[in-house]
């Protein structure tokens, strides 16, 4: 009777360990980055701001020195990217959405996830299903994940700054907008951009310091989707600067070559404001 007793009391203790086998994908457990928090920044007294410019800046994920904003299209070992991690989010309601039609405030009105969703149009299809009991064809609804992949392009607001109390010039980005680039119909040799939401950025740090994005020299330390644009690794170049014409955007007064050397007009003029202020 013992030993049958023994045996019962091994064979629930097996079962009740196999039933907390955890699988683990590395040879540690991460918990830094889902405890990290965003590094406060620090703080700046009107007063003390002599100049500023504020820019909006377009970022080009399909080139290389941004491909960690778009890779991984889908979510690998807990990691997603960018677009990906801002839709959980308004979804989950721990940040907020803003209209990208309202050109004249960015941050005037918000949306609901559904209304993010619908920003990415039709996300149903038509497909044909055979009838078992009939055997004929007919068609039917189905529905398809939002084209994530077709956001290949960011639009960042920043303010640039000079503070006398540093003697520096210094950078704040203040928003972020995903660009949809698609073609309405496959056969349509031009592609359509489309801004979806705004979010606001100071807003969204605490869930960007959360999500790290893939260092591909170094597994062990990858950076934060926070500390990517704190430290400005990107590139990209200014579609718009504030202006007394409603803000209008480069585009707007000039086009191809013309509209480059404005860019780099504009970027110059920046440096320049604190190159000019000393003497060498």
């Amino acid at each position: 009777m013992k030993k049958l007793f023994f045996l019962i009391t091994l064979i629930y203790i097996g079962i009740s360990l196999s039933a907390q086998v955890r699988v683990v994908e590395s040879a540690y457990v991460k918990n830094t980055t889902k405890e990290r928090k965003p590094a406060p920044l620090p703080a700046v007294r009107e007063a003390d701001v002599v100049w500023s410019r504020t820019v909006w800046r377009l970022i080009d994920l399909r080139e290389k020195s941004n491909q960690q904003f778009y890779f991984p299209t889908k979510e690998i070992q807990g990691r997603k990217n960018l677009i990906n991690i801002l839709l959980k989010g308004i979804e989950q309601k721990t940040i907020t959405a803003f209209d990208a039609q309202a050109a004249e405030d960015e941050f005037k009105q918000t949306i609901t996830y559904s209304q993010a969703k619908n920003e990415f149009g039709d996300t149903t299809k038509v497909i044909k299903v055979t009838d078992i009991n009939t055997g004929l064809d007919h068609d039917s609804i189905a529905k398809v994940g939002l084209p994530t992949q077709e956001v290949k392009q960011l639009e960042i607001k920043e303010v640039w700054y000079f503070d006398k109390q540093k003697s520096t010039l210094q950078v704040r980005i203040l928003g972020i907008c995903p660009i949809r680039v698609y073609k309405k119909d496959p056969k349509d040799p031009e592609y359509v951009r489309k801004r979806l939401f705004w979010v606001n950025y100071p807003e969204i740090r605490g869930l960007l310091a959360k999500e790290e994005s893939l260092n591909g020299f170094n597994g062990s330390r990858n950076l934060s989707f926070d500390d990517l644009f704190l430290t400005r690794r990107f590139d990209g170049y200014i579609v718009k600067e504030e202006n007394m014409y409603n803000n209008r955007a480069i585009e707007a007064y000039a086009t191809g070559e013309y509209a480059a050397l404005e860019s780099e007009r504009i970027k110059n003029s920046i440096f320049n404001y604190e190159q000019d202020l000393w003497e060498y």
